[in-house]
Formats: C-alpha cells, sequence, structure tokens
C-alpha cells in the first residue's frame, strides 16, 4: 500500500503495471461470465457454489487502459465461515484500486448484506446489478439511481450473458480505480445488523409487480419438484447418455478410427521404419503397444470422442443453473448414502474429473462430509476417460454390461457411504442450497469452458498415456511381463479370472485408470471377463493427480489410507463378480 492507502500496481511485465480490480459477489450471480467477457481469457464458469474456489486472475484492455481483474470465490459474507470465504476475505485484506460487486437483480435484497460490508470497508467500489433481464421478466423493477445513492457508489444494470451494460460497467470501474481511496461508510446508530439494512435499501429501490407466469416460469418450478421434475431429470439424463454414447461411437467409427488407420498409423509406422531397424526400440515406439501408435490411437480416437461429448453435456448443464435442481430432486437418494443432495454437484464434476470435484468439496458444509464425498468420487465414480474406455471395451460387445458395471458403481456408493456416515465422527447438515435461475448459457463462455477441459483432458492424459504405453512396450519386449504375471497369477487368474496377459492393465493403471482398460482390447475376453476387467479399473487406484490432490486437500494419511482401500475393493469386487459369473453360467 501507498501513503494514500491505495495498493500498489501489479508488475505484469518490466515496466508494466496495471491498477487492482477485485470482483466479488454472491455466488451463482454472474461473476464469471462477467470475468470471461471482460477479459477474454480462457475460464471455467459454473452457476453453483464452489467453483472458484481457486480464484483466477485476468487482464483487462480498454482504451489503452491495462488492469488487473481477480475473480474472487464467491461468499455471503465477509465473515468467514468457509474455506471459499476465507479466500474472498484474505484477498480483500491485501487491497485493491476498485472492487467491482456483483448484484443479482432478482434476489436483491439477500445480495445487499455483502455490498454493504465491501461498501464499510472504505475501498471504492462499483455495483454491477447483474440479470436485470431475468428481473423485469419477472416484474422486478429496481430504481439503480435510489440504489446508487443508498449505497454511495455506482450502480450499473448488466446482463453479462447477453453482454448488455458490460461497456458502461468497465468505463465506470476503471475511473473509480483511478481516483483516490476513500474513507469507510459509517452505518447510522439505528442500524442493527446488515440484515435489517439490507431490507431498508430493498424496500425504498425495488418495486414488484404481480405479473402472470410465463411459460420459462412453470418450467423452472416443475424441475425443482418430484413431479413432474424428477420425470424431467430422467429425460435429460437419457438425453445425455444418447449424445455422448451414441453421439461418441458415431464420431470414432465414422471419422477418428478410418483417420487414424488408413492414414495416421501407416505414415507414423513408415516413417519410424524407415529409420529404425528391427529390433526393441522399433516394437516400443511402433509395435503392438508402439507409443507412437497407440499413443495416438488411444486417447485421441477411442476415448476423445466421448470426452469431448461429455463436457459439452457437463458444462451446459452446469452453466444453465439445472444441477443445483438436480441436487433437489435427488436429495433422498443422497440422504441414503449419508449425504445431503447438495453433494451431487461435486460428484457429477467427478464424473468429468475427479481433481476439481475434490476441490469443489470446500464447499461442503462439514470436514466428514467432504471426506465422504472425496471418498466416493475417488472409490466408485469413473471420470470422462474412464468412461470413454469403458464404453470402447464393452459398449460394442454388450449395453447390457455397460449399464451393469454403472450399476455396480452405485451400488457400491450407497454400500460405502452408508459405512463412512457410520464410522467417521461429525455430522452432515441438512441440504441448504441455492436454487440459481434456469438460464440459456452464454455461448461463447460455455465454448471457452468445453475448450479448455479437453485441452486440459489431452495434456493431463496425452504424456502420461504415451509414457505409459512405452513403460508396457518395454515391459513386454524385455520378458519382464511373464515374470510379473506369473508372480500375479493367484490373483489375476485365480480369482479375477482372467487371463495372465491382463497383469499389464493394472500394471498401467497406476499411472491413468483408462489404462487399466484399454490394453484389455486387444485380449480375447468374454462378456464376463470385460466386466470383471472393467469393475477392476472402476475400483483401482486413483491417478497420480488425484492422489496428489487428495493429500494436499488432507494428508499423507488419508491418501494412502484412499490407495489401499480401493486397491482392495477393485480386487474384492472383481473377484466377487467373477465367482458370482461363473456359478451363475453353470446353473443357467
Amino acid at each position: 500500500m501507498d501513503c494514500h492507502g491505495n495498493p500498489k500496481p501489479i508488475s505484469l511485465a518490466p515496466g508494466e503495471e496495471a491498477l487492482k480490480i477485485l470482483l466479488m459477489g454472491n455466488p451463482n450471480v454472474g461473476k464469471s461470465v462477467i470475468f470471461s467477457r471482460l477479459t477474454g481469457m480462457n475460464v471455467r464458469t459454473a452457476n453453483y457454489a464452489g467453483t472458484t474456489v481457486n480464484y483466477t486472475h485476468g487482464i483487462v484492455q480498454y482504451h489503452g487502459k491495462k488492469a488487473l481483474l481477480t475473480d474472487v470465490p464467491g461468499t455471503y459474507s465477509l465473515e468467514a465461515t468457509s474455506p471459499a470465504e476465507e479466500v474472498a476475505t484474505k484477498l480483500l485484506a491485501e487491497g485493491a484500486h476498485v472492487v467491482l460487486c456483483v448484484l443479482d437483480a432478482t434476489n436483491l435484497e439477500r445480495n445487499l448484506p455483502l455490498a454493504l460490508q465491501i461498501r464499510q470497508t472504505g475501498l471504492p467500489v462499483v455495483y454491477a446489478l447483474n440479470l436485470s433481464d431475468v428481473a423485469r421478466r419477472k416484474g422486478i423493477t429496481i430504481d439503480t439511481d435510489a440504489l446508487a445513492k443508498e449505497l454511495g457508489a455506482p450502480v450499473i444494470a448488466t446482463s453479462a450473458v447477453k453482454g448488455e451494460g458490460l461497456k458502461t460497467l468497465l468505463d465506470t470501474t476503471l475511473q473509480a480505480a483511478q481516483g483516490q481511496a476513500i474513507k469507510a461508510v459509517t452505518l447510522p446508530e439505528s442500524f442493527q445488523n446488515f440484515w435489517d439494512e439490507a431490507s431498508r435499501i430493498a424496500r425504498i429501490a425495488q418495486r414488484n409487480e404481480s405479473r402472470p407466469m410465463t411459460l420459462w416460469d412453470r418450467f423452472e418450478e416443475m424441475t425443482i419438484r418430484p413431479l413432474p421434475g424428477l420425470p424431467i431429470a430422467l429425460i435429460v439424463l437419457i438425453i445425455a447418455l444418447g449424445l455422448v454414447v451414441g453421439g461418441g461411437k458415431a464420431l470414432r467409427a465414422v471419422i477418428l478410427l478410418p483417420l487414424f488407420n488408413n492414414y495416421v498409423a501407416p505414415a507414423i509406422t513408415s516413417a519410424v521404419s524407415s529409420v529404425v531397424s528391427e529390433g526393441i526400440l522399433r516394437n516400443v515406439l511402433v509395435g503392438e503397444y508402439g507409443m507412437l501408435i497407440k499413443g495416438i490411437e488411444w486417447p485421441i480416437a477411442l476415448i476423445l470422442p466421448y470426452v469431448a461429448l461429455f463436457y459439452i453435456v457437463l458444462s451446459f448443464l452446469e452453466d444453465s443453473g439445472y444441477l443445483p435442481r438436480l441436487g433437489v430432486l435427488l436429495d433422498n437418494v443422497m440422504r441414503a448414502m449419508g449425504l445431503q443432495g447438495g453433494s451431487i454437484v461435486p460428484m457429477f464434476m467427478g464424473y468429468g474429473c475427479a481433481v476439481p470435484a475434490i476441490i469443489g468439496t470446500k464447499a461442503a458444509t462439514s470436514n466428514k462430509e467432504r471426506l465422504m464425498i472425496t471418498g466416493l468420487v475417488a472409490l466408485a465414480v469413473p471420470c470422462t476417460a474412464q468412461t470413454g474406455a469403458f464404453i470402447v471395451l464393452l459398449g460394442d460387445h454388450s449395453m447390457a454390461a455397460l449399464l451393469g458395471v454403472y450399476a455396480i458403481s452405485f451400488g457400491a456408493m450407497f454400500l460405502v457411504g452408508s459405512l463412512m456416515t457410520r464410522m467417521l465422527p461429525g455430522t452432515v447438515a441438512p441440504m441448504l442450497m441455492e436454487i440459481p435461475n434456469l438460464l440459456m448459457p452464454d455461448g461463447k463462455s460455455l465454448l471457452k469452458k468445453i475448450w479448455i477441459r479437453i485441452k486440459q483432458f489431452l495434456l493431463e492424459a496425452e504424456i502420461p498415456m504415451i509414457l505409459g504405453i512405452g513403460a508396457a512396450a518395454l515391459i513386454a519386449e524385455t520378458g519382464v511381463l511373464g515374470m510379473v504375471s506369473g508372480f500375479m497369477a493367484p490373483i489375476v487368474v485365480g480369482w479375477l479370472g482372467l487371463p495372465a496377459e491382463a497383469t499389464l492393465a493394472l500394471m498401467l493403471g497406476i499411472i491413468r485408470r483408462e489404462l487399466a482398460v484399454l490394453p484389455l482390447l486387444g485380449l480375447d475376453l468374454s462378456i464376463l471377463q470385460l466386466m470383471v476387467g472393467s469393475v477392476v479399473a472402476l475400483f483401482y487406484l486413483p491417478c497420480l493427480t488425484v492422489t496428489a490432490i487428495i493429500i494436499k486437500e488432507f494428508s499423507l494419511k488419508i491418501g494412502l489410507l484412499i490407495l489401499l482401500l480401493t486397491t482392495l475393493a477393485a480386487f474384492v469386487f472383481g473377484g466377487l463378480l467373477n465367482k458370482i459369473g461363473q456359478l451363475l453360467l453353470v446353473l443357467l
């Protein structure tokens, strides 16, 4: 801070500085969409609390001016009661040239306590009255001039999804950022608490007009009622499944595999063969488990179609605000496994990737709930890469077998969840979940989110997969596989009922879980063996990145315990499925 109480500019490059702007507000008010539109950088946006626990920086460039915009985690109060709120208060305590506080025009009174707390810090503030178009549709009229007078700071009506008011908002914010720090606002003596003042201001600035419900308003209400909410949810999930499975198969069969088999693989094989003579090195590069062949075929030609389509579905459900509604509908179901309905959000994220799901548990109501969600995600929630691998392995043979693997996954979550809720100390609070407006997502932000997730998958999966496949080729070529297979035979062959060659899948699964599935493609396996191999891969060791996140978020002890329990579960459930399946085959 300088002598006037202003924060020092952030250095961006030698000789280059920028003003510091904090973007703050309650969860679900559209902060991340505003951030994405103002900065133009790739940023994940979501319509529920917990997504922005890790804050994001972005550079705003406008009319030759440059500012550093920080997307602060959503918070309801500066009296921190959660990890997300602690991050928000720490960032605010570090100071800024201006705070851009986003308010939800459809829930003004609920947003005003935080607005007043920020105003009382003495920092310059500009308020964005977001979702103004939705408020008008609902018959809510807000006098921005009256609101600005009461708050003692500019108020700009915006609709971030449509881009309305953002130019004026940016102009006003940059002007405020270049002003001097102001004194803290002193609230009147009669002021009892921020909620009382929020109620008074809302009565002055807001008018509610009774309007007939629109068709969209009726649909919003329908999505949170058991009837017809549950049938609607079932239809949504069926459409999502059809898009991911059917669309992924089509992309794989019609475009990617023919392109790879007819052009890419022959070209790579020819190029390597022209410079590398026959032997171990050529086999490692382009042989049966050639890292330059399988390293492209498995993650891109086989798995990527399902990954991309799943991220399209997940991103749409997030940004539309539908996931919290699903949590309301499934609260009783989640209670059966010891959790509350709001836990559906991080768990559903786990079907994309376990890492953001585990980080998202910071919004949980207790440490017990965090541990339970993390344990269940690490144990039995297959990420999108695993899902793609399961579809490739089982989808062409038996959709019933594929659905059976997921039925086992759900059954294990209920069983383990009910055990954890009895064994772990602490409580899981009843569901207290904000239901955002159901909106059509911003297309630009949606595309950015999908692209960055696909790019992240390629960066995180491609290199480990290539290295893992190279290791597999070396293991196969040097004879190490035979030695390990002999040692593991009692478990792999005797208990799991798989051929000895399947040991390679277990070895590769240590690197990434989907690598415990893909090597089975080259083996002549029965439907039962395919299911057993998939179940083992489902519960097997979490990926190295996931393990590192668990250790970082909790402790080394918790990380090692989860590794032990998931490995034990993989062999127990896989072996039981094999024995039960063989018995049924004999009886039938």
